[in-house]
């Protein structure tokens, strides 16, 4: 469906979401030290399909039959598998490591667009994913020895990827709220099956702190998907990347602040190319609106 185009609004809700990423991602990682990834995930899509739930009750003429069913399966699907990978990725790398590998999700929105919205892939966007590509080389083998962390944070950004080009598809038919509670759903069926897995093996023991944090991971995180979902609804794309970057910047905060993280020389530069490439490819393949 349309929405009115507020450049502004669309910014502050895209940088309102990325604030909510990277403390969600700050909330994962200090759990992630005596939790499993699964129940993360799991507690993550559950608690968030609960905040969400309250929220529908206050409005009005809302409905969730929807006739893409499929695409809300492969956003969904995409979605809550680069959260599996993001998680993994939060708990053994420095926090803004991890928050950046999410962000190179741009460079393979192209490629994923050229296949779902049938989007040209021009010649300056094949060089500025190159671009993009050597900050990852910089970032994935920076001493000559393969990191499989960095790996797994990659294939994230993939999925990832996948998922904003089908969110780009569903928000010419689907509201936010659609988009959104479809996502919760589907990821709290998904997720469930591995932790049923995982508790048949091992128990898990949460204390009142985690659960606490673990509410707060599924506040933030709702908070923040609805606010990425509504931003890229009523802004172009490529006007308001830019901002999606900060969330790099919210996660290296919080990593000196939480555990004294200081990111290296290898890092910096990494994350300048796959920034510029990020930047260059949002910008040349989004001419249009979102909603378009």
């Amino acid at each position: 469906m349309r929405y009115p185009q507020h450049l502004l609004k669309g910014a502050l809700l895209v940088l309102l979401a990325e604030l909510c990423m990277a403390s969600m991602g700050a909330l994962i990682k200090h759990l992630g030290q005596s939790l499993p990834n699964e129940m993360l995930v799991f507690s993550r899509s559950f608690l968030g399909l609960l905040f969400f739930l309250p929220l529908l009750a206050t409005w009005r003429n809302i409905s969730f039959k929807t006739r893409v069913l499929k695409i809300h399966l492969v956003r969904s699907l995409s979605g809550i598998s680069a959260m599996y990978c993001f998680f993994y990725a939060l708990i053994h790398l420095p926090l803004a490591d991890g928050m950046l590998l999410k962000m190179t999700a741009p460079l393979f929105m192209p490629i994923a667009a050229y296949y779902m919205v049938d989007e040209r892939v021009s010649r300056f966007t094949v060089w500025a994913l190159l671009v993009g590509f050597a900050g990852v080389l910089v970032i994935l083998r920076p001493d000559g020895q393969f990191n499989v962390f960095v790996l797994i944070g990659l294939m994230g950004g993939i999925l990832a990827a996948l998922a904003k080009v089908s969110i780009r598809r569903l928000s010419r038919t689907e509201p936010a709220y659609r988009i959104v509670f479809y996502f919760a759903l589907i990821g709290v069926l998904v997720s469930m099956v591995p932790l049923m897995f995982h508790l048949r093996s091992a128990s898990i023991s949460l204390t009142s702190l985690d659960w606490l944090l673990l509410v707060g991971v599924g506040l933030v995180g709702t908070l923040g998907q609805f606010a990425l979902t509504r931003g890229y609804a009523i802004a172009n794309a490529g006007t308001v990347a830019p901002f999606t970057y900060f969330s790099v910047i919210f996660g290296s905060v919080y990593g000196y602040w939480f555990w004294q993280e200081i990111p290296s020389l290898n890092f910096m530069s990494g994350a300048l190319l796959i920034a510029v490439a990020g930047l260059l490819t949002m910008k040349k393949t989004n001419p249009r609106r979102v909603s378009d």
